[in-house]
């Protein structure tokens, strides 16, 4: 494409935006709109998977070591379980050892002012020293046991597998709940810019006619369409980036100051962690919605 040639298609797209103020704003106004409420899925949709990751990193396994095991046995355990590969990647996140004066200091921190019922136990045997270890990924929990099991001086694994599976099934269906609503929404918004722009390019039918009569390419003619679709999706992202940033922020400081949320003990993004996040999928859906949807409006007068 020649210079002079991209240079025509910029101004006449200005032009455009400018010119049908009207349209252009009416465009903005509902590229906004579900590029906000896609935003709040897509937020949502984050938050969600980041908790989810914080409640799964904190379901464990306790592997209890033998009483007779030998020391150079236990001090090669940690290593080992911590390299734990499954299908060739590591799934093992965290191995913590717990020593047998720790565990019983545990009990007695939960049993509080009912110690007594420790009285005539052997305290420092009563309970074995063990590894309590986190995965990265809770569907491989039971690979993850039978690997370990096959370890010298293991004497078992206790875990709860029922919360585990629960877990990871509530996991799986939000994301997969998640990319059903954005698609969903990606389809809608489409289909709402295109109906927008084709009312745009009806407007300027003769002008296109005349285009194509005195003998204008299909790209030619599209073009100022095109960059007048990216123009309109850049700047409906951009307005929108605002908006979500305010809204975010001035929802998440609610949450946080909730007496729920600070007695789970989970943590969300703030917005400047999610901030490329958002812009990068609101120029991406702003850019694409604004030319897709000229594109399909222009087919009827292009006869493409």
């Amino acid at each position: 494409m020649r210079l002079n040639s991209l240079s025509y298609m910029l101004r006449e797209a200005f032009k455009s935006v400018f010119k049908q103020r009207k349209m252009s704003s009416a465009s903005i106004a509902i590229m906004i709109a579900t590029m906000f409420i896609f935003g709040i899925f897509f937020v949502l949709g984050e938050n969600i998977n980041f908790v989810m990751e914080q409640v799964e990193n904190k379901q464990g396994m306790r592997v209890v070591i033998k009483d007779d095991v030998e020391e150079y046995i236990l001090e090669g355990l940690k290593s080992k379980i911590q390299n734990i590969e499954i299908d060739g990647k590591k799934v093992v996140n965290t191995v913590t050892f717990i020593s047998k004066e720790e565990a019983m200091k545990s009990i007695k921190e939960r049993l509080g002012d009912k110690q007594d019922v420790l009285e005539g136990l052997d305290e420092e045997n009563f309970l074995p020293a063990s590894y309590f270890v986190t995965l990265t990924d809770l569907s491989k929990n039971q690979q993850v046991q039978d690997e370990i099991m096959k370890f010298d001086g293991i004497e078992e694994i206790s875990t709860d597998n029922d919360t585990i599976a629960k877990l990871n099934n509530i996991a799986r269906g939000i994301r997969m709940g998640t990319l059903i609503i954005l698609v969903i929404l990606v389809v809608i918004s489409i289909a709402i810019i295109a109906y927008t722009v084709k009312i745009t390019v009806y407007a300027r039918r003769k002008e296109i006619e005349i285009m194509k009569y005195v003998g204008a390419t299909n790209s030619f003619v599209r073009g100022p369409f095109i960059i007048e679709g990216l123009i309109i999706g850049i700047i409906s992202a951009a307005i929108s980036v605002i908006i979500m940033m305010l809204v975010y922020n001035g929802i998440l400081n609610s949450i946080l100051e909730s007496n729920v949320i600070q007695s789970l003990s989970v943590s969300f993004y703030t917005f400047s962690e999610l901030f490329l996040r958002v812009l990068g999928v609101y120029l991406l859906l702003g850019m694409g919605i604004g030319v897709l949807g000229s594109s399909i409006s222009m087919k009827k007068y292009l006869n493409a």
